[in-house]
């Protein structure tokens, strides 16, 4: 059911909603078995996440058909006695348990990793949450775009008046929402794989916060050791390089743009021969004295006019003739009309449950002659009696009746 072979026998049993259920969803990639626990009438509330519903106006989001491709749903009540004694029994042919709700959701259900440990020594769980399991905000309810600010990656702008697009006061996507999943699965892996050599489990953390709070280096290190930084040679006062228009984006003649990426010398002077202007290699982009944001924005101004007379297609196959670092800036709607992206295997193709079709992104993982083609996102339960008979070991007529229940 999931994408790729590579963690064909890994067994991992998911309590998760919204942005944590992206931690199963980089396993069930890479080949693993996830069972998605869901419970109540709609299940993980990311199946209708978004503004965009697909095939029609009860259709799912796609989010929950990325973040739940590959899993088998299972429905329980995790309340009830028999829901709990259901849960235990799939935890002990697991791995691993992914908790992604608020912290110590499953301690107060009574199933945290002590109980889960009695049944299953070797069981990791993964507890995924926004803001952690200690510190003051623990009890804080959070969302993506809380992480981001937190940790000063959003730039929150406060309008007098109410804004006409964007929420949670800024335009960009979040950061750390997106990539919490990828933590999640790294730190799940490596866990597992400690329990396989010595026989014994443990508990690990992953929390939105954190993430974003590790996330760029140069910022967040630099802010820890104050006073213990100097400016390094070569970089102007403003933290930039004296050659930075090389690195900058540049409005082409039909509307579009081009990153330049020349900062380094060779890029630099093929760019300068192929469009004849090799009397900008004369001037000194390389050393940061008085005279260098001058000679900077010199060249910068140049360069948009030289990138006015040509398109960006243009552009992009001078690139690629002349040797050139950089590449086309894309909206989200050229992105998927991109030639580069449509000659590797960035999609594939699902049926949509409906009579139709769904073209959706591929895993960013790549396997040189393996198909990535995990099934769509399973419908709420839709897997609930084959896993509890399955795995579980209840019989026929057992299994049926949770299910209904």
């Amino acid at each position: 059911m999931s994408g790729y072979p590579m963690l064909a026998g890994l067994r991992i049993l998911e309590v998760a909603q919204l942005a944590p259920s992206s931690v199963g969803g980089h396993l069930a990639d890479l080949g693993a078995e996830v069972l998605k626990v869901e419970s109540g009438p709609l299940g993980d509330p990311v199946r209708v996440g978004g503004a965009l519903a697909v095939g029609g106006p009860d259709g799912p989001a796609f989010m929950h058909l990325r973040w739940n491709r590959g899993k088998k749903s299972v429905r329980l009540d995790l309340r009830s006695a028999e829901g709990k004694e259901a849960f235990l029994k799939l935890a002990e042919a697991s791995d691993a348990v992914i908790e992604g709700t608020r912290a110590g959701y499953l301690d107060w259900l009574g199933l945290g990793h002590p109980v889960l440990a009695e049944r299953n020594p070797a069981i990791v769980l993964c507890c995924v949450s926004g803001l952690g399991s200690d510190g003051p905000y623990r009890r804080l309810g959070s969302g993506g775009p809380v992480f981001d600010a937190y940790a000063g990656l959003r730039e929150v702008t406060t309008p007098d008046e109410p804004p006409t697009r964007g929420m949670a006061g800024a335009t960009s996507p979040s950061i750390a929402m997106y990539a919490l999943g990828a933590y999640g699965a790294m730190g799940l892996l490596a866990a597992v794989h400690e329990a396989r050599n010595t026989g014994r489990g443990r508990q690990l953390e992953i929390a939105g916060i954190d993430v974003a709070a590790t996330w760029i280096p140069d910022e967040i290190d630099a802010a820890l050791n104050t006073g213990r930084t100097v400016p390094r040679d070569g970089w102007l006062p403003d933290g930039r390089l004296p050659d930075w228009p090389r690195l900058e984006a540049y409005r082409t003649k039909d509307g579009g743009a081009m990153l330049m990426g020349a900062h380094v010398e060779k890029f630099w002077r093929n760019f300068c021969l192929a469009v004849g202007r090799g009397d900008l290699l004369e001037i000194d982009l390389s050393s940061a004295d008085e005279g260098a944001v001058g000679r900077a924005e010199t060249v910068w101004r140049e360069l948009r006019g030289i990138f006015l007379e040509r398109t960006r297609a243009e552009w992009i196959d001078l690139f690629l003739a002349h040797d050139v670092a950089g590449g086309p800036v894309n909206t989200f709607a050229e992105l998927v009309e991109d030639r580069h992206y449509n000659a590797r295997a960035t999609t594939y193709t699902v049926g949509d449950g409906r009579g139709g079709s769904l073209r959706l992104p591929a895993s960013a993982v790549r396997l040189p002659g393996e198909e990535f083609a995990p099934e769509l996102a399973p419908l709420l339960g839709a897997d609930t009696a084959a896993v509890l008979r399955d795995v579980a070991g209840y019989s026929d007529e057992e299994a049926a009746r949770l299910a209904e229940g």
